[in-house]
């Protein structure tokens, strides 16, 4: 292979491919896990939390090795890859007694962020069985939320690493093609929103939890992730919901998405068209994702 590389976000030089090709010399009874480990180490390549970017860095070495510009060692067992043998969440008896009356009357709402934690399964059994879409097993960064009232879980909220190519996203903010390699871990994305249904109709209960859910998500981002996040982003099906809720939080309806998905090779929509909504966290939000 001639020349650079891109993959991730990273540029990778001739240079540091014959680096590469060097470090699988000078360890031929390392595993490709552990060639990915001291890859990682060697460069300093980590997550904003210290964590080190090692699948990141795996499908680099894999890209290197089909292209033909290293010879990895071969592979001594294939591990369970959850991502591509998902099973459905079982399903969770929940507690659905009715919640009724006035916002004021089930107050204070507690809102517990459950991922990695003992009520992940109830939160995951819940979007599987109450919402359109289902549940979705998350890539990369992301958070999950129950809110609940006297113990009582009424809504679920999951956030996410923001989607690369979102045209109307990046003419609000600004970006060129580089500002968005550099900073799209600063959005977080909003990919479900449910109201479970025992809720009966309790007015401005979901935007009031969406305003509670922009402090909270800032917050836990920085202490998980260890960067911070400067705006929100969701899609709202336009055919099915007109974003009520979203545009009383003070979101902010910024245009639509293409209808084609990151793998259509068409320039015509293959699904419907989504309006991208968006709610700034900082009032310098441009300025910082810019940088």
């Amino acid at each position: 292979m001639e020349g650079e590389r891109r993959y991730r976000g990273r540029t990778v030089t001739a240079g540091e491919v014959s680096f590469i090709r060097e470090l699988i010399a000078a360890h031929p009874q390392a595993s490709r896990y552990e060639l990915s480990r001291r890859l990682c180490e060697a460069w300093n390549w980590k997550q904003a939390n210290g964590t080190p970017r090692d699948i990141v860095c795996r499908g680099l070495l894999l890209g290197l090795d089909r292209a033909g510009a290293i010879e990895l060692p071969a592979v001594r067992r294939r591990p369970p890859n959850p991502l591509a043998d998902r099973r459905r969440p079982e399903p969770v008896i929940p507690d659905n007694r009715p919640v009724r009356g006035p916002l004021r009357e089930i107050l204070p709402l507690e809102i517990e962020q459950v991922r990695q934690s003992e009520q992940e399964p109830l939160f995951n059994s819940l979007v599987e069985q109450y919402h359109y879409l289902r549940y979705q097993h998350p890539v990369g960064e992301h958070l999950k939320y129950l809110v609940k009232t006297r113990g009582q879980a009424i809504a679920c909220l999951a956030w996410s690493s923001a989607p690369r190519h979102i045209g109307s996203r990046d003419r609000f903010i600004g970006w060129d093609a580089a500002a968005r390699r550099r900073n799209l871990h600063l959005i977080a994305y909003n990919t479900r929103f449910l109201i479970l249904p025992w809720v009966q109709r309790i007015p401005r209960l979901a935007s009031y939890i969406l305003g509670r859910m922009a402090r909270r998500v800032w917050r836990d981002w920085q202490q998980v992730y260890a960067h911070p996040i400067y705006l929100l982003e969701t899609f709202v099906d336009p055919e099915r919901f007109a974003g009520t809720c979203y545009r009383a939080a003070n979101w902010l309806v910024v245009g639509k998405t293409t209808g084609r998905g990151k793998d259509s090779t068409s320039v015509r929509p293959n699904r419907s068209r989504k309006l991208v909504l968006m709610l700034p966290l900082h009032r310098r939000f441009r300025e910082l994702l810019s940088e």
